[in-house]
Formats: C-alpha cells, structure tokens, sequence
C-alpha cells in the first residue's frame, strides 16, 4: 500500500474565498492527493507588521468554506503555538502526528516558489514536503532559477496552472469597508458570518 499523500494549505486567510478553494480543489485533483488540510496561520511571519483578523474568526470562516468537502480538513495548530507560525514547525509537528507512511506536498501562490529561498530553514523544509505552487496561466516561475538555488532538491518544487481568478483577500477586505457586494466571491456562509461578526468594517 502506497503512502498516503496529504496536501496542506497554509496562509492568513483573511478572508478565505473562492480562488482558494478552486486552487486546492485543481491540485488535489492533478497531484492524486487524499485530502487538503488548511491550517490558517496564527501569527504569519511575513505580516508581522500588518494587522491582521484575529485568528478565531479566520479559523472560523476556513471552518464554514470547507465544511462541504470531505476531503478537505483545518487545522488549527498553529494557534496553540508561540510566536511566529513558520512552516518548517508546522511540518515536523505532522510528521510527528502521521509518521512516515504520508507524503506532504504543501501548496503555496507562484509568487512564493519564487521567494522560497527567503523561507526560515527552507532546505530542511524541502526534506520534509513537496512544494505546489499555484501559477496563473502564462505566468509560470523561472525553474531554472530556482534550481541554481536549491539544486536537486528542486525536484521537490512542483508549479501548476491553475484556473484564473482576479480575486484577492485584500480586495474583499476593501469590498466589505465600502459597503460593496462580496456575494460569490467568497462561499456564503462566510459572506453571512463576515456581516454577523462585523468584520473589515473599517477597511476603506
């Protein structure tokens, strides 16, 4: 019996939206991947000085996102960690919890492949998972640059087209303070719990 091969999605989702969830939904799909864990990041080391939702509320519209997929999952272990939520942590805890028998292959935006070197212990992260990331079409990272940068262990960095969809979190965010309509850009229930929580309010 093969090991079992589990994505993770990781990120602020501030809010989650649809892009998301057609990202994770293609990759699980082309990559023959189990399910999709999504673990929103409780302290996010590269917006350290951005505000940011607290993290209950973006655990809880990842929750209502995927709730209807049975294949995909959220974690929420990187609230119950101090400090920065790097990666590197996040992969060996599971490691830990599943052992060796599973093969994680973490999904990231094209623009991230392209920084991954600028990643806390990036290397040793590369011993642990795969890397996905997500292009649009037409925009497809420069792997021979990254190869000069990783050599073999570019074998682990995979990048696939995915679906275009002009949407952004940050615009959401906007779309919400300005009183405009959000509906089908992000899933319903977490349209509705963004109105009921009162969320991006003071976004302009």
């Amino acid at each position: 019996m093969g090991k079992k091969r589990v994505g993770i999605f990781g990120g602020t989702f501030d809010p989650i939206h649809m892009g998301h969830l057609i990202v994770a939904e293609t990759i699980m799909d082309e990559f023959h991947l189990d399910k999709v864990v999504f673990i929103p990041a409780a302290v996010p080391p590269h917006k350290l000085d951005k505000q940011i939702s607290p993290a209950k509320h973006r655990y809880m519209m990842t929750m209502l996102a995927t709730c209807s997929n049975p294949r995909f999952q959220v974690s929420d272990m990187e609230m119950h960690r101090q400090g920065p939520s790097y990666s590197r942590d996040t992969l060996a805890q599971l490691l830990e919890e599943h052992g060796r028998d599973t093969e994680f292959y973490f999904i990231v935006g094209a623009d991230s492949v392209e920084n991954l070197h600028t990643w806390n212990r990036i290397d040793e992260l590369l011993t642990m998972c795969h890397f996905i990331g997500a292009s649009r079409p037409g925009c497809m990272p420069d792997m021979e640059k990254i190869a000069q940068r990783f050599g073999p262990l570019v074998e682990k960095i995979h990048c696939l087209e995915t679906p275009e969809l002009e949407i952004s979190s940050t615009e959401i965010r906007h779309r919400v303070g300005q009183k405009r309509t959000i509906r089908y850009i992000v899933p319903e229930t977490v349209e509705q719990y963004i109105y009921k929580e009162k969320l991006y309010l003071d976004m302009v």
